[in-house]
């Protein structure tokens, strides 16, 4: 999920731009919740990179045992 955050950009961007420019068309309301589905996951996956970093960035330090 963290990885896809630019596709999830992109997405939410294009649609967003198809669905609310004022375009019209039949299947324009699909466009539509499209986008707001696209936005929802950008959210949620730049939530995801703020609140769970990578574990490779995590430093480990030994605990001194006595």
């Amino acid at each position: 999920m963290k990885r896809k955050t630019l596709l999830f950009l992109s997405l939410a961007l294009i649609t967003g731009l198809i669905g609310f420019t004022g375009l019209s068309f039949s299947g324009i309301e699909i466009v539509r919740v499209m986008f707001l589905i696209f936005a929802d996951l950008l959210i949620i996956s730049l939530m995801a990179k703020l609140f769970f970093p990578d574990k490779s960035k995590v430093k480990y330090q030994p605990v001194d045992r006595k």
